[in-house]
């Protein structure tokens, strides 16, 4: 009988819930586990135990905080191979790049505890209106209590430490949602946080699907709400949250321009790594590559090469740069988006390969608007490659998207790059690096359909926190 994965709640793993979905390795199909589905009863215990936690640590001062988040880091130090190794089973993703994720994760919550003595108050003048002569003004940053986080599969470690590390710092409580896929990796960064000192309770994981999240945004005791994933997923999640906090990261269709006057082989390489490392399954994943035409015939030859030497294997194989998705569903869609995009007129420069759960790097050319591939979040090994003639024509490429999330552009000129800056419609805009790149020291999130509100460090800290004046008249 395969083993049941349920949740961890005031500090120990316990089997909330019903059986669920099984967990299935994708390279091969074996099944890792059934996911048991918290549900509205699962997520009330653990929504309640974070509740009973947070007030018995409300009084604990920054440096105890501090303590904690430092000792978790050095925790999931020691921990990141075995991380890695979930991480590599449970979605497929190369464990070169997996092992990259938990050590970046180690570093996020050390620099969460550094950033965390940084932020301070304000004191605001009062007198500046007659009557509030002599009176004092303060303003602070207080945590909401119980922040409710849910978190994708493609980035399991990295993506719930960014919620969970920053909501820890500035004094809540959290409760984590996982995608199954991410489960396991979040059950095993949950018993770090433990074996580090975190209160019992201040940080638990329930275990589900769709019911399971609708039902922990929606508990009275969940005061912020702090999402990624899907747009349609968001949308449904917002309006089951209603009146709290709500922070979001959603979906994308990245552009990457080039323009003629860029280094042209070092533009192919980075957008190929971004299009295609981790089959594609990063919400700012290349898929967009709009090229300027005088610039067309010289990057063309450049960027297939690159794609074709990126290796494509097993997710184990430290050399692996694209290995199998996350799941057979996912292939069947991108492979869909591929054939819709070719019925449509579009051409393969590259052509995409299936392999059981594997696609390899594919190039479209002659995509028309009105194909998927142009419209949608591929979410997969694919991209579209379309020439402009001037920069405004390229802005206007790049923004025929519901989503903005990030973008990348690769140019010589600053005139350029400032009218890019201008005109982009995303929240972040990457010059000379691909749109997959990302720092966690920058507010990161999206415009129009990508989302609300900002991660990175401190951007993710503040939007956790809430402020509070108090007026004294001495």
């Amino acid at each position: 009988m395969a083993a049941q994965i349920g949740s961890f709640v005031s500090g120990r793993a316990i089997p909330l819930g019903t059986p669920g979905i099984e967990i299935v390795r994708p390279q091969d199909g074996q099944a890792m586990g059934t996911m048991l589905e918290a549900g509205e009863a699962g997520v009330a215990a653990a929504v309640t135990s974070a509740q009973d936690a947070y007030l018995a640590a409300r009084g604990t001062p920054l440096h105890g905080r501090i303590a904690w988040l430092r000792a978790a880091a050095r925790g999931l130090t020691d921990a990141a191979e075995e991380v890695a190794a979930l991480i590599c089973a449970d979605i497929g993703k190369p464990i070169r790049l997996a092992r990259f994720e938990a050590g970046r994760g180690a570093d996020f919550i050390e620099n969460c505890a550094a950033v965390a003595s940084q932020l301070g108050g304000e004191l605001l003048p009062l007198d500046a209106a007659a009557n509030g002569a002599g009176a004092i003004g303060m303003v602070r940053r207080v945590p909401y209590g119980v922040v409710g986080a849910i978190t994708p599969f493609n980035a399991p470690a990295n993506l719930l430490i960014q919620k969970v590390a920053p909501a820890i710092a500035m004094g809540n409580a959290v409760v984590v949602k996982p995608a199954p896929g991410g489960l396991r990796a979040a059950l095993r960064i949950a018993e770090v946080f433990a074996a580090a000192g975190l209160p019992p309770g201040l940080f638990n994981v329930v275990s589900g699907d769709r019911d399971t999240a609708l039902a922990l945004v929606a508990h009275p005791l969940v005061r912020a709400v702090t999402f990624t994933g899907g747009t349609a997923a968001g949308d449904a999640l917002a309006r089951a949250a209603g009146a709290r906090k709500f922070l979001a990261e959603l979906g994308s269709n990245a552009a990457n321009l080039v323009f003629a006057d860029a280094d042209l082989a070092t533009a192919a390489k980075k957008i190929a790594a971004a299009g295609f490392e981790a089959s594609g399954q990063q919400c700012i994943s290349a898929q967009r590559v709009l090229v300027q035409r005088e610039a067309l015939e010289r990057f063309m030859p450049a960027f297939v090469s690159a794609a074709a030497a990126l290796k494509v294997g097993p997710a184990e194989d430290p050399a692996t740069d694209v290995g199998p998705m996350v799941h057979r569903a996912s292939v069947k869609r991108v492979m869909a988006m591929v054939e819709d995009a070719l019925a449509r007129g579009a051409k393969a420069a590259l052509m995409p390969v299936r392999q059981d759960a594997t696609v390899s790097p594919g190039i479209l050319l002659d995509v028309p608007n009105e194909a998927r591939l142009w419209q949608e979040e591929v979410f997969g090994p694919v991209v579209l490659v379309r020439p402009f003639d001037t920069v405004e024509e390229a802005i206007a490429l790049a923004n025929d998207s519901p989503f903005g999330l990030q973008a990348a552009a690769f140019t010589g000129s600053l005139a350029t790059a400032m009218r890019l800056a201008d005109g982009m419609e995303v929240g972040s805009l990457w010059i000379n690096e691909a749109s997959r790149f990302r720092l966690d020291m920058y507010p990161f999130g999206g415009v129009k359909s990508s989302g609300v509100g900002r991660e990175g460090i401190r951007y993710a800290m503040e939007e956790l926190s809430q402020l509070k004046f108090v007026g004294i008249r001495p």
